[in-house]
């Protein structure tokens, strides 16, 4: 597909919110999204040899009804602008080049044959977003430890955790350190009532979303570039007996080691390339 016939796809939800345009195209009017990617800090002297994950997740929540540009020169970028925008079901421009474009193409065939649930966010914590940059990073370390959150104005007494930044539990004075932070929301929710738990890898991202007790989980891998995520292990909170998962540029994906308990549904995906798709249901 020409990157000038890739450019005509301007639809209204799901796939058709993402757009695809040279990287010259006119973004005016339309929010900066950063160009998604994995930087692996191995030989960097620092406190942590994590790999650093750039997500535009918590940009999409915070802006659930912003428009968004994305420059995403090369498939790996271009794909994973594409499977961030479909997750998060956010109108994006992507701009790239004629790899991504060729890339892209495939990636957008792809996404035509999800079908539509009709889902809605799965989250049990309430963030309490007061527009800082600092709020912004919190939200960002959030995202990529799997915390499953939605932005609020005020408590959501309804959810099982609210964070609002600046309070004694998340004072201001610990603001340049977001990782701590992070931490404490995973403490004070507790493992057990996380909604999804991710072991083996830390480059991939979940999004769980759900509709009349069916859920479906995004599983975004910003590393696909450097290599697959291989022997991914997903704890779903909740009993689901079926389980169907799909995969771009993998199309004989199938789930491993499957237990279903009452409380929760495990299973290994064993590689994920960009971006899979499973479905859950009792």
């Amino acid at each position: 597909m020409s990157i000038l016939l890739a450019a005509l796809l301007l639809f209204v939800s799901g796939v058709d919110r993402i757009t695809v345009a040279p990287a010259d195209a006119d973004v005016s009017g339309l929010s900066k999204a950063i160009t998604p990617k994995v930087t692996f800090r191995r030989n960097v002297a620092s406190a942590t040899r994590a790999p650093w994950v750039d997500s535009n997740g918590w940009r999409y929540l915070r802006q659930p009804d912003g428009h968004f540009y994305c420059d995403a020169p090369g498939a790996a970028a271009a794909d994973l602008a594409a499977a961030e925008a479909f997750a998060y079901d956010v109108p994006v421009k992507i701009r790239t080049d004629a790899a991504g474009s060729e890339s892209l193409a495939k990636m957008l065939a792809f996404l035509r044959t999800v079908k539509d649930g009709d889902f809605f966010p799965l989250v049990n914590i309430g963030f309490v977003d007061d527009g800082t940059a600092e709020s912004g990073e919190f939200m960002n370390l959030l995202v990529r430890r799997n915390l499953l959150f939605k932005v609020v104005k005020q408590p959501d007494p309804k959810l099982d955790l609210n964070v609002v930044p600046g309070s004694t539990q998340y004072p201001k004075s610990e603001a340049a350190n977001p990782s701590l932070l992070a931490e404490k929301v995973r403490a004070n929710l507790t493992d057990a009532k996380r909604l999804l738990r991710l072991y083996g890898s830390e480059v991939v991202v979940g999004r769980l979303v759900g509709h009349g007790g069916d859920v479906r989980l995004y599983l975004i891998n910003y590393g696909v570039a450097r290599s697959p995520a291989n022997g991914v292990r997903i704890r779903v909170l909740g009993a689901f007996h079926k389980q169907q998962a799909m995969q771009f540029d993998a199309p004989e994906t199938k789930l491993i080691d499957v237990a279903v308990n009452s409380s929760a549904t495990e299973f290994t995906l064993p590689e994920l390339k960009t971006f899979a798709i499973i479905d859950l249901a009792k």
